[in-house]
């Protein structure tokens, strides 16, 4: 189930409904925000999921990956993820589109996502 939204979240969504660049700060911490929450609903250490250059975390169970690169990895431009993140874009169509790179076991993140609903 989606989350409220954050405040620091809603400002960097209206700014891209605006056409407006955010500040690298406020991205960062929409992306932190946001990623935190996939945490929580999907815990473990099986996929990693990296928005450069503000964070990468591991979630959903299954195998631990401990050191190098990992057998499952999602990675998208800050933009594209916050979208998914707060249902303003499918996770099928950010793959479609090739902005979300997602390869290996489990790295398909549609079950948890959108992880907060923008209002």
């Amino acid at each position: 189930m989606a989350g409220v939204l954050p405040a620091e979240v809603a400002a960097v969504l209206d700014d891209y409904a605006h056409d407006r660049r955010p500040s690298r700060e406020s991205e960062k911490a929409a992306v932190k925000a946001t990623l935190s929450a996939l945490v929580a609903v999907a815990p473990g250490r099986s996929v990693e999921v990296r928005i450069p250059p503000y964070a990468a975390v591991q979630v959903i169970e299954g195998t631990t990956h401990r050191r190098g690169t990992p057998s499952a990895v999602v990675e998208t431009d800050a933009r594209t993820w916050l979208l998914m993140a707060c249902g303003a874009l499918i996770w099928a169509d950010g793959v479609a589109s090739g902005a979300v790179r997602a390869s290996g076991a489990r790295s398909d993140l549609s079950a948890w996502l959108p992880v907060f609903v923008a209002r």
